[in-house]
């Protein structure tokens, strides 16, 4: 935990409601996401028990599983819920935009939008991945037949989990860690994973305190669990017995006492899906009420980019995700990742000042006023003269930087600053920093308005830097020792334990 999001807790404590630690968004919300709460059975590994989604507040769509071990029930189950979240995400699979590639010399095309999944906590997340996995190698002939949606209803979730770990992507997210990025509640991190709790600390009814309508939210009877597990409690006293009474009415003569049973089932689960439901749409209100930063909409642009080339992979037949990824291609994306976790980190910051200011406790930023500005100023000491303007900017906040570090603005990111001087004023705590700037100024001789920092202007330098850097470099398959997936030849398809044959008799399937 940051410094500044334990002060922010301690007053959420004396304030009695959740204090922001963020002033402004850092994920995208659509204007149509699919809400996912799913449920799962007890002591059965990714054993769908039910999941109430949809895209409209008023109109959320319940799909039960009576008998959760009964394999030919569960598949009927991702059958419908094929049937909802397919056409959802190739409702977006019409209107394009171009976009120049290759410095303007060429373009290619997008999507306008892309879907998004709103789940209440990770542990959603861990069940669309699973639910993908044991569905995406399905088989639609032979042995355990499912229909074509049901594997193709696989692949889609998968995409969604993967790009659930794509740090700073917006295309399925868990409403708990959205919600904690943003506000900090006078509650423990483990408490912040109960979505009631945390929505009643951020959002409480009127009248009521956010500590008081947490701790009333704590109660399983009044907010049930929002999932995939569901109360021991409950399970005991009330879902045992209904499906016991189910199984054995599906057991006898009597149609109408199974379709009896199966309502009674179906109105249990909605009770305990209804009050995530109403949570969620709070929540989302919640994050919709923050303005997004600056740097949501391009990270929005790389899901769609993602969305759109899955999107026409899938359509032109492309095979199924591998259900392992060989060495070199589990290093390419781990690689992949932490760059991209880096990137997100330093947009944050640059988006956020509540953000930048735990940089500038650790050192690593500081903020100050423009003293001195010297816009002309041009370096002749090369083979030809250089603008090269120097500001004396005066901060309270530690100033680390050795002189010769080159630090950035977020306000202007495409031009640097070089530390020349570092010099501590005895009196008020202070510190002169006199800065050289390049870049950003057009490449004339006299910098144009509004490209300098002005005297009297307060302004942010970190040498935290979204500048390009390299990727790495791996080798290519045929240079990768056998131990580690290369040579002799291995493909998916020769697996036996990649196909539907396989994955029929696992436990989770």
């Amino acid at each position: 935990m940051s410094t500044l999001t334990a002060l922010a807790k301690a007053q959420a404590v004396a304030a009695g409601r959740a204090q922001p630690i963020a002033t402004v968004r850092h994920a995208h919300i659509s204007d149509m996401p699919l809400v996912f709460i799913p449920l799962t059975m007890a002591g059965e590994a990714n054993a769908p028990l039910a999941v109430m989604v949809g895209t409209d507040e008023d109109r959320p769509e319940l799909l039960i599983v009576p008998q959760p071990r009964d394999r030919g029930l569960r598949f009927d189950f991702a059958a419908r819920l094929a049937e909802i979240l397919l056409p959802y995400a190739e409702g977006f699979c019409s209107a394009t935009e171009a976009v120049p590639t290759d410095r303007k010399r060429d373009v290619r095309y997008r999507y306008l939008d892309a879907p998004q999944i709103i789940v209440p906590a990770p542990a959603g997340i861990g069940f669309v991945r699973l639910f993908g996995r044991s569905t995406r190698f399905r088989r639609t002939d032979g042995d355990y037949p499912v229909l074509p949606t049901v594997p193709l209803l696989g692949r889609w979730l998968t995409f969604f989990a993967d790009r659930a770990e794509q740090p700073g992507s917006s295309m399925l997210l868990s409403l708990t860690e959205m919600l904690s990025a943003h506000w900090a509640t006078g509650q423990s991190g483990h408490e912040d994973a109960h979505l009631g709790s945390l929505v009643n600390w951020i959002a409480p009814p009127p009248g009521m305190s956010g500590a008081k309508a947490a701790r009333l939210a704590e109660d399983p009877e009044v907010c049930p669990p929002a999932g995939p597990a569901t109360d021991p409690g409950f399970d005991n006293d009330v879902l045992g017995p209904a499906m016991e009474i189910y199984r054995a009415a599906s057991e006898g003569d009597d149609p109408e006492a199974e379709r009896a049973a199966y309502r009674e089932l179906e109105d249990l689960l909605r009770g305990q899906l209804a009050p995530t439901w109403e949570l969620m749409w709070r929540g989302l209100r919640v994050m919709r009420s923050m303005p997004p930063g600056a740097s949501v909409e391009a990270r929005w642009a790389q899901d769609r980019d993602v969305f759109s080339d899955f999107s026409l992979y899938v359509q032109g037949g492309g095979a199924p995700q591998a259900r392992r990824d060989g060495a070199v291609a589990a290093a390419t994306r781990l690689h992949k990742l932490e760059r991209a976790g880096q990137s997100y980190a330093i947009e944050r910051a640059f988006d956020d000042p509540l953000i930048m200011a735990e940089h500038r406790l650790g050192g690593e930023a500081f903020v100050g006023e423009v003293t001195l500005s010297k816009p002309d100023r041009v370096d002749d000491t090369g083979k030809r003269p250089v603008l090269r303007p120097r500001i004396q900017v005066v901060t309270t906040d530690p100033v680390l930087f050795p002189e010769g570090t080159t630090l950035v603005s977020p306000s202007k990111p495409q031009q640097k600053g070089r530390v020349i001087f570092v010099t501590p004023v005895e009196d008020g705590g202070k510190t002169e920093v006199v800065l050289e700037l390049s870049g950003g100024m057009g490449r004339g001789l006299r910098a144009p308005a509004g490209s300098v920092p002005e005297v009297g202007e307060r302004i942010t330098y970190t040498s935290l830097s979204l500048g390009y850097a390299p990727p790495g470099t791996f080798p290519s398959r045929e240079e990768t020792p056998w131990t580690h997936g290369g040579p002799p030849q291995y493909s998916i398809a020769d697996d036996p334990l990649d196909q539907g044959d396989h994955a029929a008799t696992e436990d989770w399937s």
